[in-house]
């Protein structure tokens, strides 16, 4: 598949899914553009580094995706934006009635809002091209449930909403609207966090990664960045042009339960 020509804007894409989505677009030949809230020489080495080995254009581009102007400001700045993955998110874990106000009103604007925002913005340069694609990053929690998320999986439930809402308005022209929902991918930032589960729990490596970390996946793997990427790319190649207002499950079977 390629898709020499494209620019792709990738929110919350300087790590992690984002991130693996950056790579996999940029060596299917779209010119990429990472973004996050922080504005770093790393920042900008990655979308160097993307460049220097795929041969497309790479670009950082700082954005604070808890700000709808700086939400809608990005793909202005992008120039061009072709395909769009909303992947920017952030994550709290309280009872509903413990949750703080303010990360509540951080995660519906980061998960949600954002990608109502950049996609508003996004749809008249897809249709003066004449072609786009909408891929936005849910979660297994966007169709099922856990305690203490609450404003995570509202924000995910949402996004499912605007996702279809979204590939409604756009059926009749050549853009699609998909959402991607992983279960637990292995991420930097997930990694991290084994050995103090190993500790936690008293257990090794394996044995916390199967019966902690991935209890509800029934596959007790992890999915991969590139395993996100690579569904991303299908979603905007000519084999997807039929699919859109729908949820792919990158989750292991998790929401198969």
């Amino acid at each position: 598949m390629s898709l020499t020509g494209k620019t792709a804007v990738i929110t919350g894409s300087n790590s992690g899914i984002g991130l693996g989505i950056a790579w996999e677009m940029a060596r299917a030949g779209a010119d990429v553009v990472l973004n996050s809230f922080t504005n770093s020489d790393g920042d900008h080495k990655l979308a160097a580094e993307i460049a220097a080995e795929t041969g497309v254009t790479a670009r950082y581009i700082q954005a604070d995706m808890s700000m709808g102007q700086d939400c809608r400001a990005l793909i202005e700045a992008a120039g061009a934006c072709d395909i769009l993955v909303n992947n920017a998110g952030i994550q709290h874990v309280s009872p509903i009635d413990e949750f703080p106000n303010d990360k509540w009103d951080a995660i519906i604007a980061i998960n949600l809002s954002s990608a109502f925002h950049t996609t508003a913005a996004a749809l008249p340069m897809m249709r003066n091209a004449g072609w786009g694609r909408v891929v936005n990053i849910a979660s297994a929690h966007g169709l099922t449930a856990s305690p203490f998320k609450s404003a995570y999986i509202a924000a995910k439930h949402g996004v499912i909403g605007l996702t279809k809402t979204t590939a409604l308005e756009t059926a009749e022209e050549p853009i699609t609207a998909n959402a991607i929902c992983p279960g637990y991918v292995l991420t930097p930032l997930v990694e991290a966090q084994i050995p103090d589960q190993m500790k936690a729990h008293g257990m090794d490596r394996d044995q916390v990664v199967r019966d902690v970390m991935l209890a509800r996946q029934p596959s007790k793997d992890f999915a991969t960045v590139e395993q996100m990427g690579g569904t991303a790319v299908f979603l905007c190649s000519d084999a997807a042009a039929q699919i859109t207002g729908t949820t792919i499950s990158v989750d292991g079977g998790w929401t198969a339960l």
